[in-house]
């Protein structure tokens, strides 16, 4: 794939990028080694300080940023200002958290291991590469960079290659608001390049949001130069709907979670489990809420589902439900290409699922939910379980006993109750199985690339 910016809502390239060449990466790793030993012997209180001023630089260009992202990547206006706010807090509440999540922590019994004095300290590994999608372009980064560069290590980027003119933004981003120069670094490089990335001994570990076979290259790679990798891939969510569910609201959060971004988000719930008490009434109303969607230009503000990023992107989740189709799956709502220029797929709902059917197994990264009906909890967890994948989960019912029972059997890094999977900072967010390893956001994201060094005094 080239690097370049291609608009999703009219499929016409705005704008190409040059790569840069072995010459210009080393370059640029240099700056980003040199930048760690300059930003470890800073003190928080300073990092603090130039994050602070990043995110004011970054709050500040809401609309220019928020227009960037739309061009590039297609999701709704109002979405795209969401995104940037959401990265400017999550700067803030890192620069006013990374001190006390990375405290050193003393033995309150030294005499147990014959010392004086015990503990532990936190320290930073030095320059960590974040290989990152493109579906949220800064938020994905963000939620990177600002506990990595807090914890005094330094940053190196390789973006999605149709998001170039974010990653651009990004490399002058924390150096505006004071950084060293060279603490994060964008490289425009292609795939095939990031191992070569990886395998410098300057690089001491890496984060990758993205794909599960990207996920299994960069983990393989990592593994063999033993470097800490953390991996966010894909998600096929259960949202479990039971009878003492609030179906009105169930059904307008459902929506939600399955068209935010376009429908192209790991944690968006794509498989709608319902009892077959409520089955009909909740499908009703779920699908006439989808049906009324508004489909198109994502700069109107009126649009409530954009362009997906990609013409193959678009492609992949039409063969999704074309497969299910042919292989007897009801359509509720949807599955169509809309006459417009660019690469939309119209709001979907699929019903009649079974097991012989790639939708049920894969990820699908756009706006189409599948239906399932259940006739218990058993059947429910069951089905919630039964991919390979276990990022994130939603279950709604207000028995508390019932909501404990599904918490403690759900297969998945997170169970949100009576709500939509959402990251927030102070949370730490990951996934098991397929989706990956390690956390991100919240204490344990900024401990991920950290050495928890012990400490004894005789």
């Amino acid at each position: 794939m080239a690097i370049a910016t291609t608009n999703p809502a009219t499929g016409q390239t705005i704008e190409t990028f040059q790569p840069h060449d072995s010459a210009e990466v080393a370059r640029r790793i240099t700056e980003a080694a040199d930048a760690a030993v300059a930003l470890r012997d800073t003190t928080f209180a300073q990092r603090a300080q130039w994050m602070h001023a990043a995110a004011d630089i970054l709050e500040a260009d809401v609309e220019q940023a928020a227009a960037m992202i739309t061009v590039e990547m297609g999701k709704p206006i109002a979405q795209s200002r969401a995104e940037v706010l959401k990265c400017a807090k999550n700067m803030r509440f890192y620069a006013d958290n990374a001190e006390t999540f990375l405290a050193a922590e003393s033995l309150a019994d030294p005499s147990a291991v014959a010392a004086s004095t015990a503990g532990t300290v936190w320290q930073p590994l030095g320059v960590v590469l974040a290989v990152m999608p493109w579906n949220y372009p800064l938020w994905q980064v963000i939620r990177f960079a600002a506990p990595a560069l807090m914890a005094g290590n330094t940053g190196l980027l390789k973006h999605a290659s149709n998001v170039p003119q974010s990653a651009i933004y990004l490399d002058g981003l924390f150096e505006k608001g004071g950084f060293p120069a060279g603490s994060f670094r964008t490289l425009l490089i292609g795939s095939a390049e990031v191992a070569a990335v990886i395998e410098d001994p300057r690089v001491k570990a890496v984060t990758l949001t993205g794909s599960e076979p990207a996920g299994r290259s960069v983990a393989a790679i990592a593994g063999d130069k033993l470097k800490k990798a953390v991996l966010e891939l894909g998600g096929s969510d259960p949202f479990i709907v039971l009878p003492s569910a609030d179906l009105d609201a169930a059904a307008t959060v459902a929506v939600k979670a399955r068209i935010s971004n376009n429908g192209q988000s790991c944690i968006a719930g794509k498989r709608f489990i319902v009892h077959t008490d409520i089955y009909d009434e909740f499908v009703a109303k779920f699908v006439a809420k989808m049906g009324a969607l508004v489909v198109g230009d994502p700069m109107d503000e009126a649009t409530d589902v954009g362009p997906l990023a990609t013409r193959s992107g678009r492609d992949e989740v039409a063969e999704l439900v074309t497969d299910a189709v042919d292989k007897g799956a009801e359509v509720l709502t949807g599955a169509t290409v809309p006459e417009l220029p660019g690469w939309y797929y119209s709001p979907t709902v699929l019903a009649g699922l079974t097991d012989d059917m790639r939708i049920v197994m894969e990820e699908t990264f756009g706006p189409v939910a599948s239906v399932y009906r259940v006739a218990d909890r058993n059947e429910a967890v069951r089905v919630a379980n039964q991919t390979t994948f276990g990022l994130s989960s939603a279950v709604w019912s207000r028995d508390e006993a019932e909501q404990q029972w599904f918490i403690d059997r759900l297969e998945a890094g997170a169970v949100f109750i009576n709500g939509m999977t959402v990251s927030y900072p102070e949370l730490p967010f990951g996934g098991i199985k397929d989706s990956g390893y390690g956390r991100e956001l919240a204490a344990a994201g900024i401990q991920e690339f950290c050495n928890l060094k012990t400490i004894w005094k005789a």
